[in-house]
């Protein structure tokens, strides 16, 4: 690859992941609309409705369904590995819902994004991430895991402070669990982007792997008849969930196309910068803290910030063209292993096309695009704000920076990679 595209496509990654921070952290803020009532495991459900509605209809809008076609037929091991990514992401999604509950959105955020030491030693272990990388970028690398473990430390500490009387330990056992689950399925998204997949035609058969996982858990642990009248006394938060799912949808969207672009060492730090949009929507929107001391706001703030600092490190400790040939190795390991066609699996990692990459769309896709538009305006209609003290200005500040961090990552890949 010519320096000059691997430098591109590297300054790609790292704006994709900063969108995919912003995203990821205003999609959990719809969760503290819902009333404490209903159990996490249907929350946790109804997300997953959004989530799959937006991870089919997205990739329709963008560019169209054919290509998922064309991905399967050159890669089609690369199914199992995206559903099975999407059972451990239900799992996690649900331990975040009792986190969230337990500690509150500006705490659980940091403690679950401990998931970026996992991407580190798996990128490393199985991918040759950080491979030749030199010392100065190992210097990044670790010392942002120091970072961000002593942030979250921090905030750990915090925690006893704002959670309940003995829901403390629960809910920080629960954020860190969440955390094991999401950094083990980045292993999945690596190997789908060196192999060469497309991040949109991934998040079409991962979402499967949620969508049944996520059913099971809830009918096995409420049962099928309290679920479902759960389901429909939940009407009126019912938009709130999906719209949060929804979210997140276009959030992991941007995370994939900065794994594939810079690693998993890399791209899942930098989308932890999450982390600091969740103290954002926790402090100004809900006021979570209110009231709390000074030390308890400086362990918060300090902690986040210690953590994005660390994030940031690993980030900027961007891979060499040395480094970069041994990601090559270790596509061409992978390509070998299942029998995929080389120029595919180069055309995959230059962010070009492959033969005929037809972006057209069908007949099916405008009925996806116009079926969950259809759903949410209906929903909407449906939905109520809940009795609780929101900062509206400050939500439509956050909401507006996210829509233009949307916008211009989007057209940052169009012209770049054509989402490819």
């Amino acid at each position: 690859m010519l320096a000059t595209r691997l430098r591109t496509l590297q300054a790609l990654g790292i704006f994709c992941g900063f969108a995919a921070g912003a995203w990821l952290g205003g999609a959990e803020a719809p969760i503290k609309l819902v009333n404490p009532d209903i159990s996490p495991i249907t929350v946790s459900l109804i997300m997953v409705f959004g989530v799959f509605l937006a991870r089919w209809s997205v990739p329709a809008f963008i560019r169209g369904t054919s290509h998922v076609r064309n991905d399967v037929r050159q890669a089609p091991h690369l199914i199992v590995w995206a559903v099975l990514a999407g059972c451990m992401w239900a799992v996690a999604n649900t331990l975040t819902i009792y986190a969230i509950r337990n500690v509150g959105l500006s705490i659980a955020f940091p403690l679950w994004n401990t998931n970026s030491l996992l991407g580190i030693f798996w990128g490393f272990l199985l991918f040759n991430e950080l491979h030749y990388a030199g010392w100065k970028r190992w210097l990044g690398v670790l010392g942002g895991a120091v970072c961000m473990f002593a942030g979250a430390t921090l905030l750990a500490i915090a925690s006893s402070h704002q959670a309940a009387p003995g829901k403390a330990v629960l809910g920080i056992f629960a954020a860190l669990g969440a955390g094991i689950l999401w950094g083990t399925m980045y292993i999945p998204y690596r190997k789908a982007y060196l192999t060469g997949m497309n991040p949109l035609s991934f998040i079409t058969f991962f979402t499967v792997g949620e969508l049944v996982t996520m059913t099971v858990l809830a009918v096995v642990y409420r049962g099928a008849t309290p679920l479902w009248h759960e389901l429909i006394g939940a009407k009126q938060v019912m938009f709130w969930l999906m719209l949060g799912g929804f979210v997140w949808v276009i959030g992991d969207l941007f995370q994939q196309y900065a794994t594939k672009y810079v690693g998993i060492s890399r791209g899942i730090p930098l989308s932890n910068t999450n982390q600091l949009w969740g103290l954002l929507w926790g402090i100004l929107v809900f006021h979570e803290l209110r009231g709390g001391s000074q030390t308890v706001y400086a362990q918060v703030a300090g902690g986040s910030l210690l953590m994005a600092l660390g994030a940031v490190a690993i980030a900027l400790s961007s891979a060499t063209e040395r480094e970069h040939s041994s990601w090559q190795d270790a596509a061409d390991r992978e390509g070998q292993r299942y029998g995929v066609e080389v120029e595919y699996v180069r055309a995959g990692m230059e962010g070009k096309s492959f033969r005929n990459d037809s972006s057209a769309r069908s007949l099916l896709d405008w009925l996806l695009i116009l079926g969950t538009t259809a759903l949410f305006v209906v929903l909407a209609t449906m939905a109520r704000l809940p009795q609780m003290e929101i900062g509206l200005g400050w939500a439509l500040i956050l909401a507006a920076a996210m829509l233009v961090l949307l916008s211009s990552c989007a057209i940052s890949l169009w012209r770049t990679t054509r989402f490819r």
